[in-house]
């Protein structure tokens, strides 16, 4: 250590005149040209304090946990690279966890479309969700630590297993997304619909975060000492500030209106019965949907083999029934290949219970769960006996293979099906496209029912009054124009109350829900917000950012700007690690020549402190000539 003691007194070759240099009895001698010398009294060993916090935030970062690990040294140029890979990812793991908390309305459609894909079902949603939060949070506390290092001045160096960990996550992500670009893009629009309910509560979030990072932004300005760089910084945060300041000009939310604006609540179908409480397209489904006393259902028809039209969604039977089970040879088979007399042998309801398709399943009381695990494959003729009194239908239908014996007049019996029910016309939606004719022949008072969008000329010339679209499909503006020309829009698939809100603030008529049981019971939008109201939260939150920001500037400014710009520990560390830069010299120069010349005051002391934690020497001037300092 007292090597150490020399080289730290001693920078650069120095050395002579008005500095410290060993002597011959184990003292340092302080003069001017070798004068006179004297002796200062001795002093007593200190323990320097551990620094906690400085140490976890190194240590967790970087892996550095000892003192003599730690630098203030600039942060290479690597590292930075690293810190804008750190950064860039974490906005996109931000995006993907957004996006993926936001579809949570379309999970079971998710996990339906990979069943399609991949041959065999599998609760895809959550064990996604629960990776993206995973990578998110690790990526977002990495962003923090390292934050945290600019705003204490450390210098940093993120370990070797971060960087694979950052990297790994970043691959993983950017996969992900374009796995999904590829095989649904359109559910990426479903981000533009979601921020029409959170931009606004979005938008006061990152005026907070970008407000309490002017701090850290504020600190750095006062710190640095050449001008362009103080400019850039200051013009890069500036951009930022002012872009969000401005960001309300561009959001647009249809729950951004005055309250006796607001149309009445959109009627409620449920979508294959109630597919939450009961297996779909089940009489049990059905059932629980009239009790929930929804507007309508939605079912998909297909004809056996024999002529019984059935309720069946999927093309084939593997996915709602145990046919693998009862005729595995014939598994893959369409379903419409099969007599009546076999699809009453199978059961439609055990899926259900094993699959938990919507994690409700464990929510059943004991008598629903039984009758659910025996529901059975459901007939056209018995689901609308169930509705016919007081529930309007949407049916959809399957096309028919080529070698289906009732391939040219599947639509006959259908039609001869639902007349004999005793249903309202009225009350039936009748959407496929085939033999839209005849239907209209035979039932007059059917509503007819598109599943494409067109503009709505051509819609009235088809003589369609109702238009069935993903929501994804549809904007405000197109629900305004098909109102205006007497066509009425229904949605699907509509399953949170937060969608659910945006579509009732659009105007939008009737939902298909498979929450029809949860949608019941939403009294009113989530929020409705009066745009003067808006524009004064806007203004208010802006004006108070801009204060803060400011506050913070000045503050900074006056706590930092007297600040020398050497620090006695940063000389000890650089010189313990054995750096040699110019910068470190400086720092040194201005040290000694500061003590020297100007004085201290006795409390005013450079402690070097060794790696357990203890002064072993103590340079303590006395006055501005000849000091001579004991070296223990």
């Amino acid at each position: 250590m007292r090597s150490l003691g020399s080289r730290l007194l001693d920078p650069g070759g120095l050395g002579g005149d008005g500095l410290a240099l060993p002597g011959a009895d184990g003292c340092v001698v302080a003069g001017s040209g070798g004068a006179g010398r004297s002796m200062v009294k001795h002093q007593p060993l200190q323990y320097y304090e551990p620094q906690l916090c400085l140490s976890c935030l190194t240590g967790i970062y970087g892996c550095r946990w000892k003192r003599y690990q730690r630098s203030h040294d600039d942060t290479t140029k690597w590292e930075r690279l690293w810190f804008l890979i750190l950064t860039s990812s974490f906005f996109l793991t931000l995006v993907w966890f957004y996006f993926w908390w936001e579809v949570h309305n379309d999970y079971n459609e998710i996990n339906w479309f990979l069943y399609n894909r991949m041959g065999y079902w599998s609760d895809w949603s959550i064990p996604i969700l629960v990776t993206t939060a995973a990578g998110f949070t690790y990526i977002t506390m990495l962003l923090i630590l390292a934050l945290c290092h600019i705003a204490v001045g450390q210098q940093m160096n993120l370990h070797w297993l971060h960087k694979i960990g950052l990297v790994t996550t970043l691959i993983t992500t950017v996969v992900t997304m374009s796995s999904i670009a590829q095989l649904w893009d359109d559910e990426w629009e479903m981000v533009f619909i979601s921020l029409q309910a959170t931009a606004p509560f979005l938008h006061i979030g990152a005026l907070a975060a970008v407000t309490a990072l002017s701090w850290l932004v504020a600190g750095q300005f006062a710190r640095t000492e050449k001008a362009t760089s103080q400019m850039l910084m200051f013009s890069a945060y500036l951009a930022v500030v002012v872009a969000l300041y401005l960001v309300p000009l561009a959001i647009s939310s249809p729950c951004i209106m005055e309250k006796r604006a607001l149309g009445p609540k959109p009627a409620i179908l449920g979508h294959r019965g109630a597919p939450m409480l009961a297996p779909e397209n089940t009489l049990m489904s059905f059932q629980k949907a009239v009790e929930q006393k929804v507007y309508g259902v939605q079912a998909d028809v297909v004809l056996s083999y024999d002529g019984v039209p059935f309720l069946m969604h999927d093309k084939t039977l593997r996915r709602t029934t145990n046919v693998e089970e009862v005729f595995p040879e014939r598994a893959y088979e369409h379903s419409s290949m099969f007599n009546w007399t076999d699809l009453e042998k199978l059961n439609a309801g055990e899926w259900f219970l094993q699959n938990d398709p919507f994690w409700t399943a464990g929510a059943l009381s004991r008598a629903d769960y039984l009758e659910a695990a025996n529901q059975s494959v459901c007939k056209l003729e018995d689901m609308l006996e169930v509705i016919k009194d007081n529930t309007s239908l949407i049916l959809n239908f399957q096309d028919l293979p080529a070698a289906h014996p009732y391939y040219s007049t599947y639509i006959n019996i259908t039609l001869e099906t639902i007349l004999a029910s005793g249903i309202r016309q009225q009350a039936v939606m009748w959407l496929p496209d085939t033999e839209r004719q005849l239907v209209r022949q035979v039932a007059p008072g059917f509503q007819q029912t598109s599943g494409l969008k067109l503009d709505a000329e051509r819609l009235r010339e088809k003589g369609i009054v109702k238009l069935n679209l993903r929501y994804t499909k549809v904007t405000s503006e197109d629900v305004r124009d098909y109102s205006m020309a007497n066509l009425s829009v229904n949605l699907y698939t509509v399953n949170e109350p937060w969608l659910f809100s945006i579509l009732w603030c659009a105007g939008v008529p009737s939902v298909t829900s498979d929450s029809s049981h949860v949608l019941q019971k939403v009294p009113f939008p989530i929020w409705l917000m009066p745009p003067d109201e808006y524009h004064l939260i806007w203004i208010t939150s802006d004006l108070i950012s801009f204060l803060i920001i400011v506050g913070v500037f000045i503050f900074q400014k006056w706590r930092l700007g007297s600040i020398r710009t050497y620090n006695p520990e940063q000389i000890m560390l650089s010189a313990a690690v054995r750096r040699s830069s110019q910068d470190v010299k400086i720092m040194k120069e201005k040290l000694i020549f500061s003590e020297i010349n100007n004085g201290v005051e006795a409390t005013d002391e450079l402690s070097f402190c060794s790696e357990n934690g203890f002064a072993n020497e103590m340079v303590t001037p006395t006055d501005g000539r000849d000091t001579k300092l004991r070296l223990s």
